[in-house]
């Protein structure tokens, strides 16, 4: 006999799980964020659990020195945007969630990247589940993605997808969208927390019993994250956004979490008629637009993931109208832009407390590291002076709050990049600027000090 199923009331935001409802998220305080949810009735009885007081069957315990360690192949989509971003291609049995807007081209760069599969010899299958096949067709021939080892499958039950790897046995497997399929076992309707939960957990079994490498895209909402409980996040081995940028064509793609690479890294494609395309040097698509001779915008050095990038990044003080002075960011930290406008004022002399403060990082990008605090510094006394920094300079630094510059690391590769796209001069922290391995033409200005930073840059 069945056994009543289990209700419980899951917040959307965060995965909370609690036992009544309540207006109140007590794990992230979000308001009005719970909805029901149902396990799906098991069998009557305790017999698992007494199987597991006597340990039958179960695996048992070793030291950690004594697992033996296993190489996996990662398995390369071939392209090396995405591959980079993954960490050097997809694992074996890795289950790899896909978030993006609507329109932004994420069944475009999956249906790419099961092609390039299945020219590679890899058998894959692409459920399409919110297309028919003949619409998934007419977009393969559009970006010549055709091949008979890409396998169709217009469906949206849980259990035909299952028997349906069964048979025909893939290397990988994309799902396009987890939001849209079901469980008929589960009561409630697709897209709901009960289903995209159980979808996402028989994906993941999927994934890792039969070794099938797994694509999932994920619905997102009006505040751009993943559709669906929080748990989903958990559950997978990599999660991806792919976002548009406010340069037209051009598309970003992030990894905001992966067991088995950075979540640093970040590429760059250019949507075409065709499909996309990768774009080799993200450095010179954010600096395309950047005007010349304007105060305010100043080039700094930044590290995504596995190699440095160029940003521009563009500073504007205009008096505040108001008594309270605003500091708004754009793809900065806001409190860290409050503080360095608190050290040019008390080490380099610089009046801001009346002054309103934006700073933008031009193309979309979002900067972590402090190694644009110089950049972020420099572009807001550019602006405060209305005089512009050379346009042959390129920065990056720590500031400290007593106006000392920092070093950061792998400074000789920021180097050859800032060489590799003309410009020619650095303006580099002075500590252990005497070691670098400095390319022919570029001329470097070591620096320890704001204040000197400031008389480099204006020289």
């Amino acid at each position: 006999m069945a056994k009543k199923a289990k209700v419980s009331f899951v917040c959307e935001a965060c995965g909370y799980d609690a036992s009544k409802w309540h207006g109140r998220c007590p794990g992230c305080n979000a308001w009005n964020s719970f909805v029901e949810y149902k396990a799906p009735a098991g069998p009557k009885g305790n017999s698992g659990v007494s199987r597991r007081g006597r340990g039958e069957g179960l695996r048992q315990a070793v030291p950690i020195t004594e697992v033996e360690m296993q190489d996996v192949a990662r398995v390369p989509l071939g392209i090396g945007e995405f591959d980079r971003v993954l960490g050097g291609g997809v694992v074996p049995g890795g289950l790899v969630l896909i978030g993006g807007e609507p329109g932004v081209g994420k069944s475009t760069l999956l249906l790419t990247a099961a092609y390039r599969l299945a020219q590679a010899g890899q058998r894959t299958l692409y459920v399409s589940a919110e297309e028919s096949a003949v619409q998934t067709k007419m977009r393969a021939e559009r970006l010549d993605a055709l091949d008979e080892k890409l396998l169709l499958l217009p469906e949206t039950d849980m259990d035909v997808i299952w028997a349906a790897v069964e048979k025909e046995r893939p290397r990988a497997l994309i799902v396009d969208s987890v939001q849209t399929v079901f469980v008929p076992d589960v009561p409630s309707a697709p897209g709901s927390v009960n289903q995209v939960r159980e979808v996402c957990s028989r994906l993941m079994q999927l994934a890792k019993v039969r070794g099938v490498s797994t694509f999932v895209v994920g619905h997102v909402t009006k505040d751009g994250a993943i559709a669906g409980p929080r748990t989903l996040e958990h559950m997978v081995d990599t999660v991806l956004q792919f976002e548009s940028t406010r340069q037209g064509p051009y598309r970003v793609l992030r990894s905001h979490k992966n067991r088995f690479g950075s979540t640093n890294e970040l590429a760059v494609f250019e949507m075409r008629g065709d499909g996309l395309r990768e774009v080799d040097n993200p450095s010179a698509f954010f600096l395309a637009e950047r005007p010349a001779g304007k105060p305010g915008s100043v080039v700094g050095s930044v590290i995504e993931g596995s190699r440095p990038v160029l940003v521009e990044v563009q500073g504007l003080c205009v008096e505040a109208p108001f008594g309270q002075p605003r500091r708004t960011t754009l793809g900065f930290d806001s409190t860290r832009c409050a503080l360095l406008a608190a050290v040019l004022e008390r080490a380099c002399g610089l009046s801001v407390q009346g002054q309103d403060l934006f700073v933008n990082i031009a193309g979309g990008v979002q900067v972590n590291e402090t190694a644009a605090d110089l950049p972020v510094a420099l572009s807001i006394a550019s602006s405060l002076k209305n005089r512009p920094v050379d346009d042959g300079l390129v920065c990056f630094g720590e500031v400290g709050l007593s106006g000392e510059i920092r070093g950061v690391f792998r400074a000789e590769e920021r180097l050859r990049e800032i060489r590799d796209l003309g410009f020619s001069r650095a303006l580099v922290p002075a500590a252990g600027a005497d070691r670098l391995d400095v390319p022919d033409g570029l001329v470097l200005l070591p620096v320890k000090t704001l204040d000197e930073a400031l008389e480099a840059a204006f020289d």
